[in-house]
C-alpha cells in the first residue's frame, strides 16, 4: 500500500491488485512464485511473482530477460546471494541518536548512514515492531519494506549499467513482478546521467 501511494498509483488499480492477491477475482487462482536469472555483466536477479497463468509468466520473464541482456536460471541459482531483512530509511533530520535508541530497543539490527540518509535493518519478524516504535515516536520513515538484500554486489558502468536499469525498468513494470532484488552497483553519478 505504501509502495502504491508512492507510487501515486488510483485506487482503482490498487484495489484491484489486492482482490488478485487476496483469491477475490471471480475465475482466477493466482499463485505466488520465485524466479532467478542473470543481468548484464553477471548481475544477479531474484525476482517475486504474483500470477495467474505461470506459463504466461515465464515465457514473459525469459523474454524481458533475454532482451535486456539477460537469461532466467534455475531455482537455486542465486537465491544463496540473497538475504530477507527489513530495511526503514529515514531523513536525517529525525536524529541519529534518537533513531538508534528507539530502533535497537524495539528489535533492529544495524544502522547505517548511506548518503545523508539513515537507514535501519531489522529481522523480518521485528520489523512491524520497529516501524511502529519509530512512528510512536514522531519518525515517519520515507520508505518502509522487506525486502531480498544481496550480500555482495557486481559493480556496473558503461553500457552494461545502462542495459541493467532499462532491464529493471521492464522487469518492474511487469504486471505480475511484486518485487525485483539485484546486486548491482551503480555510482551516483553514472544513476544521474543515465536518468
Amino acid at each position: 500500500m505504501d509502495k502504491a501511494r508512492a507510487a501515486n498509483m488510483p485506487n482503482d488499480n490498487v484495489t484491484r491488485a489486492i482482490k488478485k492477491g487476496t483469491g477475490e477475482l471471480e475465475g482466477s487462482t493466482y499463485e505466488e512464485a520465485i524466479f532467478e536469472g542473470y543481468g548484464p555483466g553477471g548481475v544477479a536477479l531474484y525476482i517475486e511473482v504474483l500470477t495467474d497463468n505461470r506459463k504466461r509468466t515465464v515465457a514473459d520473464l525469459r523474454h524481458l530477460l533475454s532482451k535486456g541482456g539477460g537469461n532466467l536460471g534455475e531455482s537455486g541459482c542465486v537465491a544463496w546471494m540473497f538475504s530477507k531483512h527489513g530495511v526503514l530509511t529515514f531523513e536525517k533530520s529525525v536524529g541519529e541518536e534518537k533513531l538508534m535508541e528507539v530502533a535497537l530497543e524495539a528489535g533492529a539490527e544495524d544502522m547505517t548512514d548511506d548518503e545523508g540518509m539513515l537507514t535501519v535493518t531489522t529481522d523480518p519478524s521485528s520489523f512491524d515492531a520497529v516501524k511502529k516504535a519509530c512512528e510512536d515516536n514522531g519518525m515517519k520513515p520515507l520508505e518502509a519494506e522487506v525486502t531480498m538484500i544481496p550480500q555482495n554486489t557486481v559493480k556496473l558502468d558503461g553500457n552494461d549499467a545502462e542495459k541493467m536499469l532499462k532491464l529493471m525498468e521492464n522487469l518492474e513494470d511487469h504486471e505480475d513482478v511484486q518485487n525485483v532484488s539485484a546486486n548491482f552497483d551503480i555510482s551516483a553519478e553514472l544513476m544521474e546521467k543515465l536518468a
